[in-house]
């Protein structure tokens, strides 16, 4: 059940994510140069049912920055396109080997691991395209593809889920862990936000406060997944369940187990909101998602 500190936010998806939904829709609806099959390919995981929280996240950030979210619709979509490519990659055989993603079969399940492969590199080099394209003007465009290739990187997305990859059979520590799902989770979180602000052409101290916000919530939102893979289904999640366990990954439950992760997670999103006080009545919405990425169960 989302309680009441959710709801603020829960409006703000009713009313935002049809936007979202519409503006992928369009994105993907290429010419005759796309085969079929990639076409398909692209849109089964791109436009699959989404909590759609990073491109939330760009609309979110320009808002509390002053600037009109549809502003940050074309960014919004960029982020999604590098998350969809990124969950593609990552449930193939030779990652982490899911059969479920959104409710769906995986792609390379659907598809054939070819076929998903080129869909993710599709989408990733979609997004660049999208901002280099529509974000004006220019030299914020240049930031904009800075910072999401940053993130989508060696130092940070890509790197974090090679981490992750290597670090088998529950070791390492505390330390280790939060570092590897600060890039692997934590990355997107944070570009997104980042993203919103450039867009808004927020000053410095704007910046680094999303940036903190971003930082605390893209990892408490890994240790809430960590605790959905134990306790939740795969019904309501859309994807397997139980499987780090199985895998004996490396996980917040399997370090602080279950009680002492919840406690981490509720104090990094009290510590994520104090980030949002300067931005006042504005981040009402921001300060909401963050309680719902708390109390959420799927």
């Amino acid at each position: 059940m989302i309680a009441c500190g959710s709801q603020l936010f829960l409006d703000y998806v009713h009313g935002n994510s049809p936007l979202v939904e519409a503006a992928l829709d369009r994105y993907s609806q290429y010419g005759d140069d796309c085969p079929p099959t990639l076409r398909q390919a692209i849109r089964h995981s791109l436009l699959a049912p989404g909590k759609r929280l990073r491109p939330l996240l760009v609309l979110l950030a320009a808002g509390a920055c002053g600037c009109p979210p549809r502003a940050a619709l074309p960014a919004a979509c960029a982020v999604e396109m590098v998350h969809t490519y990124s969950l593609i990659h990552d449930d193939l055989p030779a990652m982490d080997n899911d059969q479920y993603r959104r409710g769906r079969p995986c792609c390379h399940v659907q598809f054939g691991e070819a076929q998903a492969i080129l869909a993710g590199d599709a989408l990733l080099a979609q997004a660049f395209e999208i901002l280099a394209d529509e974000v004006q003007p220019a030299d914020v465009a240049v930031r904009c593809c800075q910072a999401l290739a940053r993130a989508a990187g060696p130092g940070a997305l890509v790197g974090g889920q090679a981490a992750d990859l290597e670090c088998a059979g529950n070791t390492g520590d505390l330390a280790r862990l939060e570092h590897i799902h600060r890039r692997k989770t934590g990355a997107l979180f944070r570009v997104s936000l980042q993203l919103g602000g450039l867009i808004a052409r927020a000053e410095r101290s704007r910046l680094d406060a999303l940036d903190a916000f971003g930082q605390k919530l893209g990892l408490a939102f890994q240790i809430i997944d960590d605790l959905l893979d134990e306790q939740g289904n795969a019904s309501s999640l859309g994807k397997s369940v139980g499987k780090d366990r199985k895998q004996a990954k490396l996980t917040f439950p399997a370090l602080l187990g279950e009680a002492r992760s919840q406690q981490r997670a509720a104090a990094l999103i009290d510590e994520a909101q104090a980030e949002l006080r300067a931005f006042g009545d504005r981040a009402g919405c921001l300060q909401s998602l963050a309680q719902y990425v708390l109390e959420r169960n799927h």
